[in-house]
């Protein structure tokens, strides 16, 4: 059987190295030793080492509350985080225990992790999961993790593996002179994986990859909203901020395509992913996401596919709404005829630009009210962002 386990471990490393993750040594050498399998151990070993999210609790509407992230984007986010032996570092939200095992695996004997969960039953699991897997150099705390943990700052590095829609204090406060941080930053209903280091007065990012987590929840709650559209098939719909919204007129108003504009758009679904929501998040207040578990069929012809359901995103407004689908590989908008003819230029204009996603993207953080220059500015309760790309867009 140990033959077998690590036959699987080295087949996700490929997997995860062939997707451009696990390119730091210390981090594709924890994958190949860690045994994810432990940290599931309601799954059998070969569904645990698929390069799949797993959603490991929910709440009574069925919402995923905990999960162990997708390996790729774990490796992705520790390749930013550039920890190394002998390092403290910070986990914000505790999953299953895994990342924080691949953290104590990447520090090593000299190094040190502090995991924090607000919820008692995830900090329980994530402690049974590393005590059964023999990992030490991890303390698991049930706390808010917003507030941090001061008693083992500074730390080296800081990492949240919840979305979160702003940085805390506590988080800058804690971390060294010259430390980095990486979190899944929201930016107004989508996330990218951001890594910051100071830069004087500010922080500013060093990288920023796509990705989608659970938000956080406490004292740092974002304003996003989801809202549960037809329990039985898992329709959601997600908007940035929260406004009063007739599930029932969305719902018939999904049914009502009387219009069609076909945009001669093509792109591959890594660009849908990471270059259209962001460019309809960050200069479009009608935006919202959309998605279904595989029970439903409304959004057969989505253009974002997953194993566990399907995905797009649209605008909303007074007038109705209107979705973007797919129909032979190109970009098709459906619904109300002045919002979906928004939508379709916005798409046209995205085109026009490069079909700019995160390559190139630069978010500087700094105290609020901080008069910046910009024309992308996103106002949080702790920081302003500013996003600007080298190759401009718009």
């Amino acid at each position: 059987m140990g033959g077998e386990l690590n036959g699987l471990r080295e087949q996700l490393l490929r997997h995860v190295r062939e997707r451009g993750g696990a390119t730091d040594a210390l981090v594709a050498e924890a994958l190949r030793t860690v045994p994810r399998h432990i940290f599931l151990p309601d799954l059998r070993p070969d569904a645990a080492y698929r390069d799949e999210a797993i959603v490991t609790k929910r709440d009574q509407q069925g919402q995923p509350t905990s999960s162990s992230s997708q390996p790729t984007i774990m490796a992705i986010m520790l390749d930013q985080l550039g920890a190394g032996r002998g390092h403290r570092v910070l986990e914000i939200g505790a999953g299953t225990g895994f990342n924080a095992a691949l953290l104590a695996t990447i520090v090593g004997s000299r190094g040190r992790v502090t995991s924090i969960d607000l919820d008692a039953d995830v900090v329980d699991r994530a402690e049974e999961n590393l005590s059964a897997a023999g990992c030490a150099g991890v303390t698991v705390l049930n706390a808010d993790g917003a507030l941090g943990h001061p008693d083992k700052a500074p730390y080296d590095r800081i990492i949240a593996t919840v979305g979160v829609w702003d940085l805390a204090p506590a988080w800058l406060e804690q971390l060294a002179p010259d430390g980095r941080i990486v979190v899944p930053l929201d930016l107004r209903g989508v996330q990218r994986s951001v890594a910051f280091e100071r830069a004087g007065d500010h922080w500013t990012s060093r990288s920023a990859r796509p990705c989608g987590f659970m938000r956080m929840r406490g004292a740092l709650t974002g304003p996003e909203r989801v809202y549960v559209l037809e329990q039985e098939t898992g329709l959601v719909l997600t908007l940035p901020e929260a406004r009063e919204l007739d599930t029932d007129a969305v719902l018939d108003a999904l049914d009502d395509q009387e219009t069609r504009v076909r945009t001669g758009v093509v792109p591959d679904e890594f660009e849908l992913l990471d270059g259209l929501s962001l460019w309809l998040a960050v200069r479009e207040p009608r935006w919202f996401a959309l998605s279904e578990s595989d029970r439903g069929t409304r959004l057969s012809d989505a253009p974002l596919h997953a194993p566990e359901g399907r995905a797009t995103t649209g605008l909303l407004d007074d007038f109705g709404l209107a979705t973007v689908h797919v129909d032979g590989g190109e970009l098709v908008v459906v619904g109300a005829e002045q919002p979906a003819a928004d939508l379709a230029a916005h798409i046209t204009a995205w085109q026009d630009a490069g079909r700019p996603g995160s390559a190139g993207l630069r978010i500087d953080a700094h105290p609020p009210g901080t008069p910046v220059d910009g024309e992308y500015v996103l106002d949080k309760r702790c920081v302003r962002l500013v996003l600007s790309w080298e190759e401009r867009i718009g």
